[in-house]
């Protein structure tokens, strides 16, 4: 993604993480994207634990972090948070130390409480 699209598709400071399946099977397109992020701290926070969910699942049993990692590029999700510039999270930053070290704390992939989806079934019910 070019800055120039970014800057077209989501106003100043409005940020969106894409989701990518690493298998292929929606070839180069994100599988979804998700928006309503009150801010970049709260999209990089999501896509964060979205990918370390993501490599968590790919653990298996006896695995060493070059097999977890394996996995990963070919079964798992990554998360790309657009529209946030440099100050965007990208997982390329911390995967290494996702596959060399198990999730101690279940909260650290909890992406689902960051959701920003998750409050739209509340608007609808105030309205």
């Amino acid at each position: 993604m070019t800055g120039e699209f970014e800057a077209e598709v989501f106003p100043r400071g409005e940020c969106a993480v894409q989701i990518m399946d690493l298998s292929g099977a929606n070839g180069s397109e994100p599988v979804e994207t998700v928006t309503g992020f009150t801010g970049i701290e709260h999209a990089n926070a999501f896509a964060r634990r979205y990918v370390r969910d993501s490599v968590e699942r790919c653990r298996a049993p006896g695995l060493d972090a070059k097999a977890v990692l394996d996995a990963w590029f070919a079964y798992g999700e990554d998360a790309e948070v657009l529209g946030a510039g440099d100050d965007a999270w990208v997982s390329r930053s911390e995967l290494k130390d996702f596959a060399d070290t198990p999730v101690r704390d279940a909260e650290e992939r909890n992406w689902r409480i960051l959701d920003p989806r998750r409050d739209e079934g509340d608007e609808e019910e105030e309205a």
